[in-house]
């Protein structure tokens, strides 16, 4: 009864409304309280002209109302005479037939209308009640979807009420003057949660709305993780995803390469990305690497160096990437990487500071030389791709480095200068050359982490972090602001879960990273690099482990190039490059995959130049038999020699340099630099600069096992 009441209430309301134009004298006040002369004149003239055309219809109306008169009128009149004065059965069966449909119809309004009159305060009641039902929440098995959560379902009442209530002043008086938000995009089901796009009101901007964050979420019966209020396009677009309760307080589950089981036998692609956790919305988030740099950081115990392991594992399972570690802090987290890293350091002292220096110095040069590479390729590729990185002998293949506790890199006294120039060259450039810097920290400041390395870092990962400092350290300047926030990540709670930007295409994810374990009593690591060690015997490229190099016998020197070189010219006196090429080629498998600019190169190296003869270059018979006669005992000794990593895909150290004075005396930190491995093609070197595909370990210092 109430709500029949209350539906006619309404229904005058409506009336009254449409009849004094209530709507458009709200907006001749509004336009006149804002001072705006043009929105008050146009609402003015449509109040006007809706008046005018209100009075136009009402004559249409009477006019065709006395034209229907006019002429059914004598046409009833007439019919009536007949019918009064005349037996049907004389009328012409027309007539008569006129008369009886007339009869039929008047027969059914008789039945019709007693009927209706009995309906019809039925259904004006039925109709009055919908009117005046409560809709809030209304009838919830006609509106509300389908879904086993009903209590985390969210709509735009329900988002406009919480809204309406965060004390924002330009807000308040915008729901005071009746107005309603425009969503540019309703809400929906997206993932684990709701999203929604708002088109706020003049005088807000998404980055108030975010400032209430926490007012936000109450309102919306949430905590304050579970709502993310963040800026669209633009500064007047706030875009709002609140997750169904209690989605995000569990972990992200099993690796999904954690065995064997997984897709593609348990190996991973760096180009393809690895997998690294789960979104708000409960997808997989494959962690871009190739083309990307890394930044992780949060309080202490918060899974920064876990996220790295996992990305460090992801790497490890691709055969083709060569991976370096260096950890500024007496953590043992990556010592079951140690048979699969080419370089690994571990300690507190001057000399891992220093290693790790060297290293990225050595990735500044490694770039100039994979730079003239990619020049010297048909078409001049602009950047490092799976079929290139898959050709051995380019020296191209994925090359990662991670660096935990960077901060202590960044802040040493006396490498810590050169090492945030280095870093900050490496994040700019070294993304087009297949080389990945990952840099983890617990202390993300302005005085810790280069400025320009925040600024250039593709992908920036923020666990629980203490204030805006922090948080923009690790995301970029202006998150805070825009509502991306890990501050709000509990210290304990929400353990393993962070913020990132740059991962996806998305403005930002809200990640629980995957967890591997390694700790007392539990190792899901060790296994994982013994199977990522599998891959590359089962590719073909034999990487030792480095505690048991000593004990492996010296390789097989492999084929002679200058010998080779020799019976390739067959007797000729002058013989093409690419001739020479050929010849070699079906001589020795080892040859297949030479280029000119290595033939070119292993000439340099015995002392043999190309000559240029009728405009193509050629080999001179002469030069050869010079070089054979002149050959010492020396240069024999240097064909036959060991040199790890020329094989260009997963290299060694090529060439372990003579141990500095102070390193004479005592080995600092933990040395993980593989041992020489089986060259499938050594090649003579002259002293110098190395050109092979992997770089010089100069933080090797000896064997991994001291």
């Amino acid at each position: 009864m109430w709500f029949v009441v209350r539906g006619h209430w309404r229904w005058l309301g409506k009336a009254w409304c449409w009849a004094t134009y209530a709507d458009l004298r709200a907006d001749v006040r509004a336009a006149r309280l804002a001072g705006d002369v043009d929105a008050r004149r146009t609402a003015q003239e449509l109040i006007r002209a809706d008046a005018k055309a209100r009075w136009a219809r009402v004559g249409i109306v009477l006019r065709r109302a006395v034209i229907t008169v006019r002429v059914v009128g004598p046409v009833a009149v007439a019919l009536w005479l007949v019918d009064a004065f005349l037996d049907r059965a004389d009328m012409w069966p027309w007539l008569a037939g006129t008369y009886a449909a007339i009869g039929g119809v008047w027969t059914v309004l008789t039945t019709a209308v007693p009927v209706l009159l009995v309906c019809l305060p039925v259904v004006w009641a039925i109709a009055a009640a919908f009117e005046g039902r409560d809709r809030e929440p209304g009838a919830s098995w006609l509106i509300q979807p389908e879904r086993d959560d009903a209590g985390s379902w969210v709509d735009e009442r329900m988002i406009s009420r919480a809204l309406a209530h965060l004390g924002i002043s330009p807000l308040n008086r915008f729901f005071k003057d009746g107005g309603e938000l425009v969503y540019t995009v309703p809400a929906r089901k997206d993932g684990d949660g709701t999203f929604t796009q708002v088109r706020l009101p003049l005088g807000v901007t998404a980055d108030m709305v975010a400032g209430q964050r926490p007012k936000l979420a109450a309102n919306l019966g949430r905590s304050a993780l579970e709502t993310w209020p963040t800026q669209g396009e633009e500064a007047g677009i706030l875009d709002l995803w609140v997750a169904d309760k209690g989605t995000l307080s569990g972990g992200a589950g099993p690796w999904p390469l954690l065995d064997e089981s997984a897709a593609d036998g348990g190996r991973a692609d760096v180009f393809a990305g690895v997998p690294f956790g789960l979104s708000q919305r409960g997808l997989v988030v494959n962690a871009p690497l190739i083309g990307a740099s890394w930044l992780i950081g949060g309080r202490p115990g918060q899974g920064k160096t876990s996220a790295l392991r996992t990305l460090m594992l992801g790497a490890a399972l691709d055969p083709t990437a060569e991976l370096w570690v260096f950890v500024l802090g007496e953590s043992p987290d990556f010592e079951p990487f140690a048979p699969r890293l080419t370089r690994y350091r571990m300690g507190m002292d001057d000399a891992v500071a220093e290693a790790a220096c060297q290293a990225l110095a050595d990735l500044a040069e490694e770039m100039e030389r994979r730079g003239k590479t990619l020049g010297a390729q048909t078409g001049q590729p602009p950047k490092v791709s799976r079929r290139l990185a898959d050709q051995r002998g380019l020296g191209l293949h994925p090359l990662v480095i991670g660096i935990d506790e960077c901060h202590e890199l960044f802040q040493h006294p006396k490498f810590g200068k050169r090492a945030a120039e280095l870093a900050v060259r490496l994040v700019k450039r070294g993304r087009k050359y297949g080389i990945v810097p990952l840099f983890a920290t617990q202390s993300p400041t302005k005085d810790s982490i280069p400025r320009e390395l925040t600024r250039n870092v593709v992908c920036g990962v923020a666990f629980s972090v203490a204030d805006h400092i922090a948080n923009d350290g690790l995301l970029g300047s202006g998150r805070y602001a825009a509502g991306i926030r890990a501050t709000e990540l509990r210290t304990h709670t929400d353990r393993g879960t962070c913020v990132a930007v740059g991962v996806t295409a998305e403005t930002f994810e809200l990640i629980r990273t995957y967890y591997v374990p390694f700790e007392d009593g539990a190792d899901d690591v060790t296994p994982i690099i013994a199977r990522a060690m599998a891959l590359i015997e089962e590719d073909g490229r034999a990487l030792p482990a480095p505690r048991r190099a000593e004990l492996e016998p010296a390789p097989d020197a492999g084929p002679d190039h200058l010998t080779d070189i020799a019976a390739a010219m067959q007797g000729e006196r002058r013989v093409r490059t690419q001739v020479v090429l050929g010849r070699l080629a079906a001589q020795h498998p080892t040859y297949q995959e030479w280029t000119l600019t290595d033939l070119r190169d292993a000439l340099a190296d015995l002392g043999i130049t190309p000559q240029k003869s009728d405009g193509r270059m050629v080999i001179r018979a002469e030069d050869v038999t010079a070089a054979l006669h002149n050959r010492t005992a020396n240069h024999i000794r240097e064909a036959t020699r060991e040199e790890p990593g020329s094989q260009g895909v997963l290299p060694t150290p090529s060439l372990t340099p003579t141990p500095r004075p102070e390193q004479r005396k005592r080995a600092s930190g933990r040395a993980g630099s593989l041992s020489p491995a089986t060259p499938k093609t050594p090649r003579k070197r002259r002293p110098g600069p190395q050109r092979g595909t992997s770089l010089p370990d100069t933080g090797g210092g000896g064997h991994h096992g001291h």
